[in-house]
């Protein structure tokens, strides 16, 4: 077994990245560090719109054609030291405040962190659509691989009818 194959969660690294954990649409690919993309799909898992368990963000493992390509990226001790620093501050943007779990993994040896997001018990999350100066905040969710917006009639729907909750 290799060194950081499993981490604090019951979860096989290599089967995670590999999408045989869950599904590759749970799971988002992040080369480097990008916090504006990143609070967006932490957002989008947290609020869990179909109730899948949420999601995992992975930093550090590039995607193509929606698949991690290999070997991954990696990112030096250094930036997951910012990336840490940077995430209790950008978490504090989303409303209500939502904290992924983190974890550090060396996989096939390279650094890359692995985010948590389960669907949260105070759902809808909204968050910031730009990290500049007095943002716009906005609902989102997983559809497909991809982070979007809700229309606007299926977001009035969902806070309304209280979809997001569990």
């Amino acid at each position: 077994m290799e060194k950081g194959e499993y981490m604090a969660l019951p979860v096989n690294i290599k089967e995670l990245i590999n999408g045989n954990t869950v599904e590759l649409e749970r799971i988002g690919f992040r080369k480097g560090w990008n916090p504006e993309r990143t609070i967006k799909t932490i957002t989008a898992f947290a609020n869990d719109f179909n109730n899948w368990g949420g999601g995992y963000v992975i930093i550090g493992v590039e995607e193509e054609n929606g698949k991690p390509k290999f070997p991954p990226a990696g990112l030096k001790v250094e930036e997951i030291e910012k990336i840490h620093r940077d995430l209790n501050s950008l978490c504090r943007k989303i409303v209500p405040n939502y904290f992924p779990t983190v974890e550090p993994v060396n996989f096939v040896g390279k650094n890359i962190l692995i985010l948590w997001c389960p669907g949260g018990s105070v759902r809808p999350y909204k968050c910031p659509e730009s990290l500049t100066k007095n943002p716009r905040y906005f609902y989102y969710i997983r559809r497909f691989s991809s982070t979007v917006k809700p229309n606007i009639e299926k977001e009035s729907m969902s806070i309304q009818s209280n979809i997001f909750c569990q």
